[in-house]
C-alpha cells in the first residue's frame, strides 16, 4: 500500500513538472524533464536499494514497511530535496512575474 502511494506521488509530481514545462517553454522541454526524472528515479532507487540492503533486513519493520518500501522512501525524500534545490527558479521566476 504504501509502494502505491510512493509511486502515485512520483506519477503526479511527473504530471505537473510536464505540464509547467509544456505552458512555460515547450513541448520538447517538458518530455526531457520527465526524462530526467525518470532517469533519476531509477538509478536513485538503485542506489536506495543498496543502502536499504545495508542497513535493514529483507522483512523490514512490519509487514507494509519491508526493504523495499524503506528504499522507496529513501528515494523519494532524497528526490524532494534535490528537486527542490532543482526547480525552484520555477517558483521564483512564478513569484516575479505576480510582482510586475
Amino acid at each position: 500500500m504504501i509502494i502505491s502511494v510512493i509511486f502515485f506521488i512520483h506519477l503526479i509530481f511527473a504530471l505537473v513538472i510536464f505540464t509547467i514545462k509544456w505552458q512555460e517553454e515547450k513541448i520538447s522541454t517538458a518530455f526531457l524533464n520527465i526524462a530526467l526524472i525518470a532517469i533519476l528515479f531509477a538509478v536513485g532507487w538503485s542506489i536506495a536499494s543498496v543502502i536499504a540492503k545495508a542497513v535493514m533486513q529483507p522483512k523490514g519493520l512490519g509487514i507494509h514497511f519491508d526493504r523495499d518500501t524503506f528504499s522507496l522512501t529513501l528515494l523519494t525524500i532524497g528526490e524532494y530535496l534535490f528537486y527542490q534545490l532543482y526547480y525552484k527558479p520555477i517558483q521564483t521566476i512564478e513569484g516575479d512575474k505576480e510582482k510586475q
